[in-house]
């Protein structure tokens, strides 16, 4: 196996409760959000010698985004934004990050189930 050979490894449906929203009021009951991410990342050595300590940790993604969602914004954007930086500075590996926020039930004034953005970077 090429060791410059690329995979992506996903994580999908990471729920939290947060605090991020233009609004007050989101600001102080908070929302419930879904985060999924697709990292892409060389495969290196990780399945030759079947050795996790060589790939990108899930607990440590999973960690940084807890840690990023968090941290209230204004926006869903700059959340995503946020997390992409932070999986960018603790894994200088990756090549791209796929950042899904899903904020659920969005205070809009009707009825709307979910509203998302994604970023790449």
């Amino acid at each position: 196996m090429s060791s410059n050979q690329l995979y992506t490894i996903s994580l999908e449906g990471m729920e939290f409760h947060a605090y991020h929203g233009c609004y007050e009021l989101e600001q102080l009951s908070g929302s419930h959000f879904e985060v999924a991410l697709q990292i892409t990342t060389p495969l290196g050595r990780v399945a030759e010698d079947d050795d996790v300590t060589q790939a990108v940790n899930y607990l440590t993604v999973y960690e940084l985004v807890r840690e990023q969602m968090a941290v209230t914004q204004h926006t869903i954007e700059r959340v995503a934004s946020n997390i992409i930086a932070a999986l960018h500075a603790r894994f200088s590996e990756i090549v791209e990050v796929e950042c899904k926020v899903t904020k659920i039930a969005p205070p809009l004034g009707g009825k709307v189930r979910r509203v998302s953005v994604v970023l790449k970077g």
